[in-house]
Formats: structure tokens, C-alpha cells, sequence
């Protein structure tokens, strides 16, 4: 085989790849699904990881069990959409903000964002709603433990 071939070949197997790797997260109706689990696995942590021995509030408990309840709607959804529940985007960050719970509700805020979109299959509109309102429960509850700190 002469080079001019084998460079041929090789460029056109590899120009098939770049499209699926860029778009690893985007099969479905819907690929903001995935990134959105990111973002909000990462607000679970910023709440859930507290300085020294600071004990967590009430509504910081309820942040988190509603941010599971959201992760297990969404996982479900993205399943259903065809998305690869193994790929992990880089979460947004802003470190702008003072804060972990300042930090951890606008992560929440932009995964609600993300999710919001519109969705077409039926089943997994109805995991979507459910999980946007856990997140809401979640921004609120989030709301009032800043209030309270």
C-alpha cells in the first residue's frame, strides 16, 4: 500500500471518530441530561462536605435528598434516552461566588437550566418534571440555609 493510500485511509477512519468523541453525551433528544448529573453530584458535595466539625443543618439534609431523588430521575431519563450514564463532563465552575452552599446553588441553578429544556419522549419527561421539582425543593431549602448561616 503506498502512503498517499495508507494517509488517506487513516485520515478518513479518524475524521469518523472526532464526531463521536465530541459528542459523547449527545445521543437522545435530550444531551444535557448528563451534563446536568455532573453538576449536580457536584452540589451534593459542596453541601455535604462541611469545615471541621460543623454539623449540617435541616435544610441542607433536604438539599441533598432532593438532589438524590433529582440524580436517580435524571438517570433514569438519560437511560432512557440513550445517553452513556459512564461519561462524566467537567462540571461548570464559578469560584467567584463566596460560599459552598452560595457555590452549590448556582451549580443547582444552572443544572435546572440544563434540564429545563424541551423533551419529546413522553416517559422521560415525566422523570425530567419530577426531577426539576427536587431540584426546586433542593434550591430552596438551600436558599433558606444561607439565610440561616
Amino acid at each position: 500500500m503506498n502512503l498517499h493510500k495508507f494517509v488517506a485511509i487513516a485520515a478518513l477512519s479518524l475524521g469518523g471518530l472526532v464526531p463521536l468523541a465530541a459528542s459523547a453525551d449527545m445521543p437522545g433528544d435530550h444531551p444535557a441530561y448528563i451534563h446536568a448529573l455532573s453538576d449536580l453530584r457536584a452540589a451534593r458535595w459542596l453541601i455535604q462536605h462541611r469545615p471541621s466539625d460543623w454539623v449540617q443543618t435541616m435544610d441542607e439534609q433536604r438539599a441533598v435528598g432532593e438532589i438524590d431523588a433529582a440524580i436517580r430521575d435524571l438517570k433514569e431519563a438519560a437511560y432512557d434516552d440513550g445517553k452513556d450514564l459512564e461519561y462524566h463532563p467537567q462540571v461548570d465552575e464559578r469560584r467567584d461566588q463566596p460560599g459552598r452552599l452560595h457555590e452549590a446553588l448556582d451549580i443547582l441553578k444552572r443544572a435546572h437550566a440544563d434540564v429545563a429544556r424541551e423533551e419529546d419522549n413522553a416517559y422521560a419527561r415525566g422523570l425530567r418534571n419530577r426531577s426539576l421539582q427536587h431540584m426546586d425543593v433542593a434550591i430552596h431549602a438551600i436558599r433558606r440555609a444561607i439565610h440561616d448561616e
